[in-house]
């Protein structure tokens, strides 16, 4: 999907998807210290205004300016500021380096992901401990879970991830495929999400 397709998407007073953040980024960033954090393909912005309500200095990127929108508002409505940039994040560099840098649902064909996953481990900063979080659609949901994109060329697995940011010096600290419940009208169903959690690595003391 495209610009034009996302703006019709996130059209109307409502917000597309729920208002609280992603289950995964609340799980895998309580024990973070808050720095500044890069939401790539943020959308209407709830994952980077949850950080920013926890003390993050967040930046939320997205291509489509009617979600960018409704994100001002709900941050406004909020209380809390965040940086909007609208930009495509496929080719889209960012200036500076983050303590933080996530990537919820970005679901492209491979050739498109590979660049845009690597890139977001490079804007990942030098400090030890500075953090890349990638939660997305995994591609077995296709066939055993719920929900998500019909299209296998733009689902991935754990092990695409991993590929994807390798050599970037980030070592990989948590990599695998999640259920997450779902209410349908079936009753609960488990989605299967790829969490993918990697840390620049602490530098080694000097031996006495």
């Amino acid at each position: 999907m495209e610009r034009e397709d996302w703006d019709a998407r996130y059209e109307g007073g409502e917000l597309l998807w729920k208002a609280e953040p992603n289950r995964f980024l609340v799980e895998q960033t309580g024990d973070l210290t808050p720095g500044t954090v890069l939401d790539l393909a943020c959308g209407e912005g709830r994952n980077a205004i949850w950080l920013a309500q926890h003390g993050w200095d967040a930046t939320g990127v997205d291509f489509s300016p009617v979600a960018l929108s409704k994100a001002a508002r709900f941050a406004a409505e909020r209380g809390v500021e965040v940086e909007w940039i609208e930009a495509d994040v496929r080719t889209w560099r960012p200036g500076a380096a983050f303590d933080l840098v996530i990537v919820f649902y970005l679901q492209l064909p491979e050739a498109e992901r590979s660049v845009v996953f690597r890139a977001a481990a490079d804007a990942v900063g030098q400090d030890p401990g500075s953090t890349l979080l990638v939660v997305g659609h995994d591609l077995e949901n296709l066939t055993a879970g719920t929900g998500g994109p019909q299209d296998p060329s733009v689902l991935y697995t754990v092990d695409d991830v991993v590929s994807d940011i390798g050599g970037s010096g980030l070592e990989v600290e948590r990599a695998r495929q999640a259920h997450r419940p779902v209410t349908t009208e079936l009753g609960a169903v488990d989605a299967l999400d790829v969490v993918v959690r990697a840390r620049r690595a602490k530098v080694p003391a000097p031996t006495p």
